[in-house]
């Protein structure tokens, strides 16, 4: 399968009162046509700076130090702001964590969906009402003519997280970035909002990131799934390959961690210590190497990137974690 989206060997850092953030750190990812790949790990970990990053959204105190992104052929690093707002919406498109924030709070979403369509279609000013009230009814939200003038004060979490992705779908885009979808929403709408984005990627033929630290989620959803601890990518694998051969520690703990297929409270096992602080000037090459059983001396040397097959790892001790 060809690559939608490439990235390689990226960094980036914050520029920060307290010093300079190393938010990310040599990452690469690639997501093929038509591909679901899951971006996992602990909150802190660099997933949704490395959305931002790709996007264009990160904060003006953000720089790319290396590395380099492309998506469908476009240098998303070297690209004008225009560019890049351009792709937004029409060929990228974003579902945020909390989307009470992230929809505009005094537009109808009616008008939204319009403002949306204005942008990035050629649909006409005629047919933008009709055309923002079927995106509603495709995301089931009950009687969408309705709900086309309510605000976003007015409709549940639930609904909300529906008009987002309304919006992220409108416009037929190539790659969905899905950020914590299902955050603080009941377990019913949650596998309610899940079958209704899976449904809606594989009819239009997208690809999609989907970014969480719910690792049971990404074993339903994802065709393969990346691990990041501490803005380092420590492991890539085929979803079923990772969970039923983890080779990196942090990898074992999380899935141990996990409550998916766990008959008791008592089966769970707590990752010990913290992230540390990226602010530091004596990171440890293994970011996780504090908080690591295996530590040895050889977890001072620069990391070592194993492959085997379609099954990456980043890690000294990696045939002893597996």
């Amino acid at each position: 399968m060809s690559q939608l989206l490439d990235v390689k060997s990226l960094s980036m850092q914050f520029r920060t009162r307290g010093g300079t953030v190393q938010a990310l750190q040599d990452v690469s990812l690639a997501i093929a046509k038509g591909e679901t790949v899951g971006l996992v790990g602990e909150s802190g970990s660099g997933k949704s700076v490395l959305a931002y990053a790709l996007l264009g959204l990160s904060d003006a105190a953000a720089r790319i130090t290396a590395g380099s992104a492309h998506f469908d052929g476009l240098d998303l690093l070297a690209a004008k702001e225009s560019d890049l707002a351009d792709i937004r919406g029409r060929e990228v498109s974003m579902i945020f964590q909390n989307p009470k924030v992230a929809l505009n709070p005094i537009r109808k979403i009616g008008h939204q969906l319009e403002d949306v369509l204005a942008r990035h279609t050629t649909t006409l000013a005629s047919e933008r009402r009709a055309r923002a009230i079927e995106c509603l009814a495709e995301m089931k939200i009950p009687d969408p003519a309705r709900r086309y003038h309510a605000y976003p004060f007015e409709l549940s979490g639930g609904l909300c997280q529906r008009v987002m992705i309304a919006l992220a779908l409108a416009c037929g885009p190539k790659l969905l970035i899905a950020d914590e979808p299902t955050t603080g929403l009941d377990v019913t709408t949650q596998a309610a909002i899940m079958a209704l984005i899976k449904d809606k990627t594989r009819a239009m033929g997208m690809s999609m990131l989907l970014i969480t630290h719910d690792l049971g989620l990404t074993r339903e959803q994802c065709d393969r799934i990346v691990v990041m601890h501490a803005g380092h990518m420590v492991e890539a694998a085929p979803t079923e390959v990772l969970f039923t051969a983890p080779q990196h520690p942090y990898t074992r703990q999380l899935i141990g961690a996990t409550p998916v297929g766990r008959a008791a409270l008592a089966e769970l096992t707590a990752i010990p210590g913290n992230l540390p602080d990226l602010r530091r000037t004596d990171l440890p090459s293994c970011r996780f190497a504090e908080r690591c059983t295996l530590r040895s001396a050889a977890c001072a040397a620069a990391l070592p990137t194993v492959i085997d097959g379609h099954h990456m790892v980043r890690c000294h001790h990696a045939r002893e974690a597996a």
